[in-house]
C-alpha cells in the first residue's frame, strides 16, 4: 500500500491542553481497556499460556518474568527465593568448597556476645554507606535532570494561538493519526505527536464531548471537570468507531469505542459459495441495529446536542450515537441509539445541518443524498445525482442550502425546501459546477465568508470558488478564483481553517500536508475583499518580502526532492 493521507480535521485555537499529559498503563488502564473491548483478562491469560506451551513445543525460551512459565523443567537451574538472604551471606570461598548442613563455625556464633558495640550501632547504622549527592545534576542514577524536563515541557507546550491539526496517515501499511501544530503568526507546521491506529483510516471528526468511560471498570479515567474536552473520532476499515483523546501523548489505546468488536468479529472473512472451491469475494455482513458491521466511511458530530455523533458505513446503514451512554452496555442498552437503512449502497457521507440540529444530509455510492428529521426519518426528501458521492456539506449561511461533490468531477448546489420525497420525481439543483477532471474527491465551505468554497480532486488540483447571487434573485454565478497544485498528489482532502477566513489544510495520494493562505493571492484578496468587510473579518497584513512560498507552509520531506518528480499510479 502506497503512503497517503485520507483525511484531515483542524482544532480551533485555544481548545487544546496547554501541557499534554502522557499516557499511563497500569493496572487501572488495563481494567478500563478490558471493559472497553470487551476482552475478559483471563481469556488473555489463557491465551498467553497457550503461547508458551507453544513457544515450548518449537524449543524456543520466554525472557523476563514470563520465563517462570517454561522453566519447569529446568528446576536445578532456579534459586529458591525463600534461601535468597542466606545465599547472599556466602562468600566466594564458602560457593566453591561443599558445604556441611551441620557446620556451623562460618558464622562465628561463640563470639556473638563479644561483638564490640560502636556509636555507629542502631537503626540507623549503615547510614554512613549511602552516597549523598549535592543535588539531581550530580547523581548518576537520574538520567532526565531537571532541565531536561524544562525542555521536553516547553517542546511539547501547545500555545492559545495555536492550531492543532489531526491528520489520518498511513505509510508502509502502518497507519496512524499525526498531531501537527501550526502557528500562523510564525507560518511553522511541525508533527507535535502521533498515535497508532489499528487499521486504515477512512475519516475524522473532531468532538469536544467526553465520551463516558465503561463502567465495567471499577476505577474509571477522570473526566474533564469543565465538560468539554479535546477528542478525535475516526473511521476505519474496521466496524468499530474509535475515539482517541488529543491531549494525551503516546497513547496506546482509545478514550472509547462505539461498536461490538467482540460480535461483528470483522477479522474474520465470510466466503461466499460452499464447498472446496471458494470465491475471493466476501458476501455482504448481516446489517445490526446496535453496531456497523463494516467499515466506517463517514462521521459527523452535533455541535448543539454535544453528546450526538452520526456515522456512515459501507454496510449501507446510517447510524446515532449518544456519547453519554456508557459503550460496554450490550445492545438493550448501549450500541447506537438508532439506525437508518435510507440507502441501497454504501453511505460515504454524513453530515449535521447546524442550523437545525435534528436534521442529517446523507449521501451514497446508490447515486444519491438524502435529507431527513433523524425524530421522523420517513418523511425525508432526497436527489438523484448520476454519479457516486464523493462528499456533502451544508451550506452554514443558508439553512437549507448544501453542496455535493460527485465522482465525475461536478459539484451541485440543492436547496433541501425543493427536493422531492419521491426519488423518482425529478430533483434539478440550484447550480452545476464542473470542478475537477476525475474525481472531486474533497469539499468544503467556508465558515467565515458566504458563498466561498474549495474542491480539490484526482487531477492534483486544489480550487476556491466565488458562488455571487444573482441580483435579479436568478440562477447564481459561480466563478473559479485561484486553482493551485499544492504537491500532495490526489486531494483527498481540503478543509478551511475554523479562525483564519482565507487557509485552507490540503492533503492526499503523497502523505504530505500542507497549508495554502490563499489570502497570500492578490486576486483572492479582491475577489473576497467585500465579502470580508461585510463577515467584519480582516486578514493578516504579511511583512513585505516575508512569503516567498505564496502561502503555502509544509513540512519538509527528507525524500521530498527524490519523490517530487513522480507521478500516482
Amino acid at each position: 500500500m502506497s503512503s497517503l493521507i485520507s483525511a484531515v480535521s483542524w482544532v480551533k485555537r485555544g481548545v487544546a491542553a496547554q501541557n499534554p499529559s502522557k499516557y499511563v498503563l497500569d493496572d487501572k488502564e488495563l481494567e478500563r481497556v478490558s471493559a472497553l473491548s470487551r476482552i475478559q483478562l483471563e481469556d488473555a491469560r489463557i491465551e498467553l499460556e497457550r503461547a508458551h506451551e507453544a513457544a515450548k513445543s518449537m524449543g524456543l525460551g520466554a525472557e523476563g518474568e514470563e520465563a517462570d512459565d517454561a522453566g519447569e523443567d529446568n528446576e536445578d537451574d532456579w534459586v529458591d527465593e525463600d534461601d535468597d538472604e542466606n545465599a547472599m551471606d556466602v562468600d566466594s570461598d564458602a560457593k566453591s568448597k561443599p558445604r556441611n548442613p551441620d557446620d556451623l563455625s562460618e558464622y562465628n556464633l561463640d563470639d556473638y556476645d563479644n561483638d564490640v558495640k560502636t556509636a555507629a550501632d542502631g537503626p540507623f547504622s549503615n547510614i554512613k554507606g549511602l552516597t549523598y549527592y549535592r543535588d539531581n545534576e550530580e547523581d548518576p542514577y537520574i538520567t532526565l535532570k531537571e532541565d531536561d524536563a524544562d525542555d521536553e515541557r516547553e517542546e511539547l507546550e501547545v500555545l492559545p494561538t495555536d492550531n492543532l491539526l489531526v491528520v489520518a496517515k498511513t505509510e508502509d501499511e502502518i497507519s496512524q493519526l499525526e498531531i501537527y501544530v501550526y502557528d500562523e503568526s510564525q507560518e511553522n507546521l511541525y508533527v507535535h505527536h502521533d498515535l497508532m491506529l489499528p487499521n486504515f483510516p477512512l475519516c475524522l471528526e473532531w468532538l469536544d464531548f467526553p465520551p463516558t468511560a465503561p463502567s465495567l471498570s471499577s476505577n474509571p479515567p477522570p473526566q474533564p471537570t469543565s465538560g468539554f474536552g479535546n477528542y478525535i473520532a475516526v473511521g476505519t476499515l474496521d466496524p468499530e468507531i474509535e475515539i482517541w483523546s488529543v491531549d494525551v501523548l503516546e497513547a496506546m489505546y482509545p478514550a472509547s469505542i462505539l461498536g461490538r468488536p467482540d460480535e461483528t468479529k470483522a477479522h474474520i472473512p465470510t466466503p461466499l459459495g460452499t464447498g472446496k472451491k471458494k470465491r475471493k469475494k466476501t458476501k455482504h455482513r448481516a446489517a445490526s441495529t446496535g453496531h456497523h458491521v463494516d467499515a466506517v466511511l463517514a462521521l459527523s458530530w452535533n455541535k448543539t446536542q454535544r453528546n450526538l455523533l452520526a456515522s456512515g458505513s459501507a454496510d449501507r446503514t446510517v447510524k446515532l450515537w449518544d456519547l453519554s451512554r456508557d459503550p460496554s452496555i450490550n445492545d438493550d442498552g448501549g450500541g447506537a441509539i438508532r439506525s437508518f437503512d435510507v440507502h441501497k449502497d454504501k453511505v460515504q457521507a454524513v453530515r449535521w445541518n447546524d442550523h437545525n440540529p435534528s436534521v442529517l444530509l446523507t449521501g451514497s455510492y446508490d447515486r444519491t443524498v438524502r435529507t431527513f428529521d433523524s425524530r421522523s426519518p420517513d418523511g425525508g426528501v432526497g436527489a438523484v445525482v448520476g454519479s457516486d458521492v464523493e462528499a456533502i456539506r451544508w451550506d452554514p449561511h443558508e439553512e437549507s442550502g448544501f453542496y455535493v461533490s460527485l465522482e465525475n468531477g461536478l459539484v451541485l448546489n440543492f436547496d433541501a425546501r425543493t427536493l422531492p420525497s419521491d426519488l423518482n420525481q425529478p430533483s434539478p439543483a440550484k447550480f452545476t459546477l464542473s470542478a475537477h477532471d476525475g474525481a472531486a474527491s474533497a469539499l468544503d465551505v467556508n465558515p467565515h465568508i458566504r458563498g466561498c468554497i474549495v474542491t480539490g480532486g484526482n487531477d492534483k488540483l486544489v480550487k476556491v470558488w466565488n458562488v455571487l447571487d444573482d441580483d435579479n434573485g436568478g440562477k447564481r454565478n459561480v466563478s473559479l478564483v485561484t486553482s493551485r497544485d499544492l504537491g500532495v498528489g490526489k486531494v483527498f482532502s481540503a478543509v478551511f481553517s475554523p479562525d483564519d477566513p482565507l487557509t485552507i489544510a490540503a492533503a492526499g495520494s503523497k502523505a504530505k500536508l500542507q497549508i495554502w493562505d490563499v489570502a497570500a493571492n492578490f486576486g483572492a484578496r479582491k475577489a473576497f475583499a467585500a465579502k470580508l468587510r461585510e463577515a467584519g473579518r480582516t486578514l493578516r497584513e504579511k511583512e513585505e518580502g516575508k512569503d516567498n512560498t505564496g502561502g503555502v507552509v509544509g513540512v519538509a520531506s527528507d525524500d521530498e526532492e527524490s519523490d517530487g518528480d513522480e507521478d500516482d499510479e
